[in-house]
Parts: structure tokens; sequence; C-alpha cells
């Protein structure tokens, strides 16, 4: 089994965020990069920031409910034995998949992420999540890789997001300035194959990618089974700058069992 280290748990449970020694095998890393230029070749009018549930592969080329046509390479990766191992470190041995997202930074335009917590997005009750971002292309402060507020995540509290309505902007929600401390931030440079595990009440952002380097990676969802994906939830209801519909989004019980006996696992689904 591929878990994480006493110290990377711990680690996490401290900081809110963990780059483990695992990273995926070379070849996987070029099967992924593949499968996003044939998901950036599908999707030619979706923003690349902008590519959620990418995952979700519908028969003869239709959007996956949200507006994209997505890969199952995806799929597969989310369902990634040895990912899911680690995310089991975290949040145990009831494993639930709801939710894959590319953020794809194009060169020299690429949209800035603003400070927030994840938890703000998500219909989750209650909210224990880990998100595995993993690094297709190399991310580092030049183009823009994912930074964090270290140990934002105790206490478990969502703090205030204000609306932004503008366009260049992956989300568009923003947390109110003078909530945290920005000069705390830490940069999480990954090479392509590394990723980073974060907690859902994490604060964290991206910058925009002004440079000449392409920054693609991939947020893996995954919520414990004792959670309960409400899909009668509508958080920022619209107003997220993402096409998401969480009504119809899938579930996949990847270990263990659903404990709240609420989820739904046949919504969404090609046979439903």
């Amino acid at each position: 089994m591929t878990t994480l280290s006493a110290f990377e748990v711990e680690h996490y449970r401290q900081e809110g965020w963990v780059v483990p020694h695992y990273r995926l095998p070379e070849a996987q890393v070029k099967t992924m990069v593949e499968a996003l230029n044939e998901l950036l070749h599908r999707n030619p009018g979706v923003r690349p920031e902008k590519l959620v549930s990418a995952h979700i592969e519908r028969a003869g080329g239709a959007d996956n409910g949200e507006g994209v046509r997505g890969v199952a390479d995806f799929l597969a990766l989310a369902q990634n034995p040895d990912l899911v191992d680690l995310v089991s470190s975290i949040i145990g041995n009831d494993v639930i998949l709801w939710g894959a997202h590319v953020f794809c930074k194009p060169a020299g335009d690429g949209f800035e992420t603003p400070w927030h917590q994840d938890g703000h997005y998500w219909p989750i009750r209650p909210l224990a999540t880990c998100t595995v971002w993993v690094a297709l292309e190399e991310s580092i402060v030049e183009n823009g890789c994912l930074r964090v507020i270290p140990k934002s995540h105790i206490g478990k509290k969502l703090h205030e997001h204000l609306h932004e309505d503008r366009q260049d902007l992956t989300l568009q929600q923003r947390m109110v300035a003078g909530t945290f401390d920005e000069a705390s931030a830490i940069d999480i440079e990954l090479q392509p194959g590394q990723m980073s595990l974060h907690d859902v009440y994490m604060i964290h952002g991206a910058n925009a990618n002004t440079s000449a380097k392409r920054r693609t990676g991939i947020a893996l969802r995954y919520m414990p089974g004792s959670s309960h994906f409400d899909r009668a939830l509508k958080p920022v209801d619209g107003k997220t700058g993402v096409a998401v519909n969480f009504a119809h989004r899938p579930l996949w019980l990847l270990r263990g069992e659903d404990r709240t006996g609420l989820n739904d696992f046949r919504v969404g689904h090609s046979s439903s």
C-alpha cells in the first residue's frame, strides 16, 4: 500500500497541507499530459482554468452536465489505488470520489485564483474532505503555483468571502481583506507527477500566470463516508465563476462504506 508516513500525516494535521514523497510514475504523467491535450481539444469554448468534472466522459461526445466534455483517463487517475491509499491516510477507510477539476493556466494570460476556502463552495455536510492536487506540468512561482496559508484550517472556521464580478478570475469569491496574514503564505512548487494534499478549510489561492510556461494541475476531490453530499444545498448559488451542477454530480464509493446512508451513487451516472 502507498500510505503517507507518520511524519506526512502529522504535517497535514498541523499545517493543513502536505507534499508526499510519493509521485506518479513518468509513464503515467505522459498519459495524463496526453489526456490533458485531448481535454483541451474537446473543449475549445471553455476557459482552461474552468475544466470542471474533467473525469466524466459521456457517450456520444455529450458534455458532463456542467459544460465540459471529459476524458476517462482523469477518472482512472482519481481511482488509482495509490492515490486512494494516500487519501485514506487522512480521511480514513471510507473514501468517496465526488469531483475532479483541471486547472490549466495558459502561458501569458492564465487567470488568478483568489484566496479562498474550498468549503465555501461545496454542498458537503459535515465539511470533511481532502483534495489531491496533481501537477501535470511544472508548477512554480513563475507560472502561478498553488499558494497556501499554513495552519489556516485549524478551528474549522469558514471565513467571509466577497463576490467579484470579474471575468479574469478562476473563481469569483475572494476572502475578505484582513482575514489572514498573506505574508505567511507558502508557495507549493511541484514538478510533473508530484502532488499536494490539502484540507477543506485551508486558505489557498494562486497568482495569475504571466510567464511563458503553461501550468496545469488536476484537483481530485475526496470525502469520507461519514459526510453527505447534499444535493439540495446550493452554496454560493450560481456565483462561483464555474459552471457546476451539484444536483446531478456523480459520486463513486472507492473504498469502504457510506456511513451516512444518504449518499446517492446512481445520480449522474450514464446508467441512471
